[in-house]
């Protein structure tokens, strides 16, 4: 028979729209503006660990038979609009990444990403703090630097032990085929997954900065410790909530960074991804100082309501959409 009814039930739906009412409200307050960017672009992601959807342009022209791409963040069009003068910005949108689903993911889901000119990643931490506050009426969240809850939870410096030590702990865990040829970013990557964040944030949020440069993304190496990156995860009861960054303004070093994630991408076995021309040309344009933030609506709801899997907290999980 087929299910066509949908994943959550119609009190949760209506606490799930005064939920979103209530991130607005938020930003309303802050005069931060809401805007709207397309879900499919002409490109995608090269990062390793995101897949894209793809699609194919079908209509009449020159551009028919074009690979198209939904969006896995909306962060690439929200700097193009900050390169073209935006102030402070927030979006709600639906997101799509090609990945396995389970109790805290589904391929299609919704997120908040904002960023605000003028602020470095520590001034956003403390928003991001006060948003969680607002919408959870949780506790001030903790801060603490990567290396050390890795070192706490791990016994490793995840900037200094050699990719042997990681390895050998991994393989501990039982995860033997999965390191087996993994480079040092995917074994600390494991270990923070499976040793750390299970165990941070479960009494009240834990703010996480300072990952390790080879995680930088599109975060700027911290001036002090090249071995870091100016980025931040919010954890709360086990769970990744948000990822942010003090924004990398270097259209060049961005460039660098793209052409790596290739590199990377051809040696496990995947295509390489055409790259994000826009967006390069817009950071070489000028982007302005700022921090960014993108966030797990799903998931944050979740948590609000005490719900126990990710479909109990949308109108139509994958499997039923």
């Amino acid at each position: 028979m087929s299910q066509w009814q949908p994943s959550i039930d119609i009190d949760t739906l209506k606490a799930r729209a005064q939920f979103i009412a209530s991130i607005r409200q938020f930003f309303a307050e802050r005069d931060v503006l809401e805007v709207e960017t397309p879900a499919l672009a002409h490109a995608g992601v090269t990062d390793l660990h995101l897949q894209n959807f793809e699609t194919e342009l079908a209509a009449p022209g020159q551009d028919s038979g074009r690979c198209l791409y939904l969006q896995t963040s909306p962060e690439y069009h929200m700097k193009r609009l900050l390169c073209a003068g935006a102030p402070a910005i927030y979006q709600i949108s639906k997101a799509f990444r090609n990945e396995e689903w389970g109790r805290f993911h589904n391929p299609e889901f919704t997120m908040l990403e904002w960023y605000r000119p003028r602020f470095d990643h520590w001034q956003l931490m403390d928003e991001v703090d006060a948003l969680a506050q607002h919408t959870l009426g949780c506790r001030p969240a903790l801060k603490s630097s990567y290396q050390a809850l890795f070192i706490e939870h791990t016994g490793l410096d995840p900037l200094s032990a050699s990719d042997q030590a990681l390895r050998q702990r991994s393989e501990g865990l039982g995860m033997s085929d999965a390191v087996a040829n993994s480079d040092r970013d995917t074994l600390l990557q494991l270990l923070f997954s499976f040793v750390v964040e299970p165990s941070i944030g479960l009494e009240q949020p834990q703010l996480v900065y300072d990952f390790p440069a080879s995680q930088a993304a599109l975060a700027k190496l911290n001036p002090k410790d090249s071995r870091v990156a100016e980025r931040f995860e919010l954890y709360y009861r086990g769970v990744e909530l948000a990822n942010g960054f003090h924004e990398l303004q270097d259209a060049d070093e961005q460039a660098k960074r793209f052409e790596k994630d290739n590199q990377l991408r051809v040696q496990a076995g995947l295509p390489a991804k055409p790259v994000d021309q826009h967006l390069l040309s817009a950071l070489a344009h000028g982007l302005p100082h700022c921090a960014g933030v993108a966030l797990g609506v799903d998931r944050l709801f979740m948590i609000a309501r005490g719900l126990t899997h990710i479909e109990q907290s949308i109108a139509f999980a994958a499997e039923r959409a």
